[in-house]
This record gives C-alpha cells, sequence and structure tokens, in this order.
C-alpha cells in the first residue's frame, strides 16, 4: 500500500469517526442541555409550536389545523423551521436553538415527520406532543420497518437515536393501519390514534375543490376543455440526494393522447432537480410543482398517475381512476419495502412500461373499478370524514 493510498484510508475512517462523535455530543449532550436550561420558565398553558422538520414554511400537514386554531383566537401559535438535512454546521445549531427556546415554554407542540431532535431532550411533562404525520394511509415502509433495509438504518442505530420518542398522540386516516404506525414508530399501543387527517377535510369543501381546479386553468389555459391526467411520482433515493423518474416520453404521449388529454406534474418536494419537459410541449405537459400545491392537482386530476407515493391515499376519496406505474418495483421493494402485498393492495392498473401506460390511459373506461376505489377508500381513509380537525382539536384540549 503507498504512502497516499494509507492515508486516504484512514482520513475516512477518522473523519467518519469524527462524524460520529459530533452527532453523539449534539444529540446526547448538547441539545438536552440548551433545552433544559430553557426550562426555567413556565409551560404557558396556551402556546402552540409547529415544528416544520425540513421546509421553510409550514407543510400542508399543519396549514389547516394551524388556521382553525388561530380563528379560535385561544392559542399562541409559534413555527419553527430546523432544516433538517438541508442545512448543516452553525445554521443548523442556531436554529435547533430557537426552536428548543420556543418548545421548552410551550404547552402543545405538532410535528409531521421523524425528529431525532425532539426525541433527544428531557420533555416536559407539562408539553403535549402530536406527531399528524405527513401521509395517509400505509405504504411504503418507514421508521423501523426500514432497518435493515438499504433505505433504513441498522436496528442499532434506531436504538441509539430513535426518531419517535416523547409523542402523546399519533394521528392517522384509518383504525386499519393503526399497526403499520405502532411498528414503524416502535410505540406502545395507545398512543396512535385514528382521528383522520387534517388536510384531508378540505377534499370536503366543495367550494374549494371546484376553486383548485379554476385555479388550474388559470395557470394552464390549456387544460380547461381536456382531461387532466395528474402524474406524481414519489422520489427515489435517499432524503438529501432525492431524485424523480424521468421514464415518460412527453412528445410520444402528446402523439397519442394529446387530443383529448393533458398531463400536469408534481415532484417530491425533497426532489430539487426534477426531469426536464420540452418547451414546445408545455401546452400539453406542464410540471407545476412550483406552482400549485398537491391539494390543487389532486382536486383538478381525472385520472391520477403515481407508484409508490402515499398521495393515492388521498385521491382515493375523489373515487377517480388511478393508474401505477411501477416500472422500478423489485428495485424499490428491496430497497424500501411495502406494508401490504402491492399488486393487490393497488387499487387501479399496475404497469411497468410506457407501452401499458399508454393503454391503461386509453382503455381507462373499462379497466376503472369504481367499487375497488371505494373498498381501498373505506378500508384505509376511514377517519377522513371532513372532521378530522376537530377531533384532532378535540384530542388536544383532552390531553
Amino acid at each position: 500500500m503507498s504512502i497516499m493510498s494509507f492515508f486516504k484510508k484512514y482520513k475516512k475512517k477518522f473523519v467518519a469517526k469524527l462524524r460520529q462523535l459530533r452527532k453523539y455530543y449534539r444529540y446526547k449532550v448538547y441539545f438536552p442541555k440548551k433545552y433544559e436550561s430553557y426550562c426555567n420558565q413556565p409551560v404557558q398553558e396556551n402556546k402552540v409550536l409547529f415544528l416544520e422538520m425540513r421546509f421553510t414554511t409550514l407543510s400542508n400537514s399543519f396549514q389547516y389545523l394551524y388556521k382553525k386554531l388561530e380563528e379560535s383566537g385561544e392559542y399562541d401559535l409559534k413555527c419553527s423551521y430546523v432544516q433538517f438535512n438541508f442545512i448543516r454546521g452553525r445554521e443548523f445549531t442556531k436554529r435547533v436553538d430557537d426552536m428548543l427556546q420556543e418548545l421548552a415554554t410551550a404547552k402543545y407542540v405538532f410535528i409531521d415527520d421523524a425528529s431525532l431532535i425532539l426525541s433527544s431532550i428531557p420533555l416536559r411533562k407539562e408539553t403535549i406532543a402530536i406527531n399528524l404525520w405527513h401521509a395517509c394511509g400505509a405504504f411504503k415502509k418507514f421508521g423501523r420497518s426500514t432497518a435493515e433495509l438499504k433505505f433504513g438504518s441498522s436496528a442499532a442505530t434506531l436504538d441509539k437515536y430513535p426518531n419517535y420518542e416523547n409523542l402523546t398522540h399519533v394521528t392517522v386516516s384509518s383504525p386499519e393501519v393503526i399497526w403499520a404506525y405502532e411498528e414503524a414508530m416502535h410505540l406502545p399501543k395507545g398512543i396512535v390514534k385514528a382521528t383522520g387527517v387534517s388536510r384531508t377535510d378540505l377534499f370536503y369543501d366543495s367550494e374549494f375543490v371546484e376553486s383548485r381546479r379554476q385555479k388550474l386553468y388559470e395557470i394552464m389555459p390549456e387544460a380547461k376543455d381536456k382531461k387532466v391526467i395528474l402524474y406524481a411520482p414519489t422520489f427515489r433515493g435517499h432524503v438529501a440526494t432525492a431524485k424523480s423518474p424521468d421514464k415518460i416520453d412527453f412528445e410520444r404521449f402528446y402523439q397519442e393522447l394529446g387530443d383529448e388529454y393533458v398531463i400536469v406534474c408534481k415532484h417530491h418536494p425533497f426532489v430539487k432537480k426534477p426531469p426536464v419537459i420540452p418547451e414546445e410541449l408545455q401546452h400539453f405537459a406542464r410540471d407545476l410543482t412550483k406552482d400549485l400545491s398537491i391539494e390543487d392537482l389532486l382536486c383538478s386530476a381525472d385520472i391520477c398517475i403515481s407508484d409508490y407515493s402515499s398521495l393515492v391515499f388521498e385521491y382515493s376519496l375523489f373515487e377517480k381512476p388511478m393508474i401505477f406505474y411501477a416500472y422500478d418495483y423489485d428495485n424499490y421493494c428491496d430497497w424500501r419495502g411495502f406494508y401490504y402485498d402491492y399488486s393487490e393492495f393497488t387499487p387501479g392498473p399496475v404497469v411497468q412500461t410506457e407501452d401499458e401506460l399508454l393503454d391503461s390511459i386509453k382503455n381507462i373506461d373499462t379497466q376503472f373499478d369504481k367499487q375497488r376505489v371505494i373498498d381501498f377508500k373505506e378500508k384505509f381513509m376511514g377517519s377522513c370524514d371532513g372532521h378530522a380537525t376537530e377531533r384532532i382539536i378535540e384530542l388536544m384540549k383532552e390531553s
């Protein structure tokens, strides 16, 4: 072994060890001590903290609940944005410090994701922590369910650095999926509750639904006299390096579907560089990820094409056709895995090639089994009836 190779080998090990030590100090020493130092003031009974782990604005999981609490006039609402995995170093530490200071005197904290930070601190017994989770149903595996899979960490790492500690309640879309969240979050029975998912209440507001379609027409007038296909795949890879599939030949789809349809694309918010649709096809297919919310597009779509995204649970509330474009099913299953048998679970055609996808779209009237979608909705979205937010607020008050 050359001297250069020797130093490269041991430099890599040294850097990895340094990162491990920094992680241990941050989550086992620094953040817990910081939080305790801020707990010298009493908990404020009307203070509610929305802890946004990844983004710089409140995600859709929080928005409707925030609005209802704000309208009540009873609460002092605060928001913290820590941008976990998206910023590092001093800026990240400063954001967490600020969040811990707010959290220390909060009666309630809402979160919708995993949180190593919340799990690492000695949370005050007076504080009620409610995880709204950012997805409905139970589709692809997460948390403890992915231990030892390619997507997940080892069981030993998850034991040492848990992501779902300190939770008082977890709200989910149906009694059917409680078991999956208990497994993924490694929680005892009684914490996960089928209150329904707050953001789905909007889908029961007919005026809201109609206004979303009009909003689409304002941005893409070409959609007005056409059927709308929503293509919304989930990301591939890890969160920090997320990529989106590039498996649709939009030129071919335009030639075969352009007289009847338009396609609108919505990529996962973790994806920084989505596939580019050629300018000359923008009248037929457009990426509206930055222009419209997923709620806007779910309300506007006549057909939804996805793969392993949990948005199909929300879309089932509309009882409209779905197609599952699972071209990489075997690899994805090995990578992350599912809570239910994919081929039996999906309430629509599962296709693996562009030819099959086009055929399903062209024959959607004969392939669409509405009763199958209704059964899927009742099983996985049974508690989403337009009143989930009311139940969550009652749960919050009773805790």
